[in-house]
């Protein structure tokens, strides 16, 4: 016995408007909502031969408005966390420079004073935390390749860097040029 098909002309009047003021509710934006309702209205119709009117409409578009707001919301949370992630990371590079071309001297070290505070600043690093620093910085390899060949995970290479960067500031805190540098390398 076939099943009557949705008539998918009658069911977008009558309940755009009403999904869209739904959608509206919880991605603020006119366009995204607009964008999101139409979306649930393109994939009904291409279901229609697969809907019935044993369905429950109604439920059927809420749910998936809803669903949808959910993965909008989710990448915009998420792009707004990157960003602000990028943001952070350039103030903290862009204070860095300028505390280091405030206290930039040219003539207060000699090549040989500027090796030795460096070197004793990465010596005292935790042996790991400076194994992965000199990889990295000194020896030029990636993140990745580092892991690998450590047998530890990229996570660990960040945080360890964290780490280096953080104790590495502290160490030279009165030779910004230096940490500058070092960061730079």
């Amino acid at each position: 016995m076939n099943e009557p098909s949705l008539d998918f002309e009658q069911i977008y009047i009558t309940y755009f408007s009403a999904m869209k003021r739904f959608a509206k509710e919880y991605v603020i934006s006119e366009e995204d909502a607009e964008n999101i309702v139409q979306d649930v209205f393109a994939d009904i119709w291409e279901k229609r031969d697969l809907l019935s009117f044993h369905i429950n409409l109604i439920a059927y578009l809420f749910m998936s408005i809803k669903n949808r707001c959910i993965d909008h919301l989710r990448s915009k949370i998420r792009n707004e966390e990157v960003t602000n992630d990028l943001q952070e990371e350039f103030q903290m590079a862009a204070r860095l420079k300028y505390d280091a071309l405030e206290a930039f001297d040219k003539n207060l070290f000699s090549e040989k004073d500027i090796e030795k505070v460096i070197t004793n600043a990465i010596d005292n690093l935790p042996e790991k935390c400076r194994e992965i620093f000199i990889k990295s910085k000194i020896e030029g390899k990636k993140h990745k390749e580092i892991a690998a060949e450590l047998n530890v995970s990229i996570n660990t290479i960040e945080s360890q860097m964290s780490i280096a960067y953080r104790k590495l500031k502290q160490e030279l805190k009165n030779y910004a040029p230096l940490l500058l540098f070092l960061i730079l390398i």
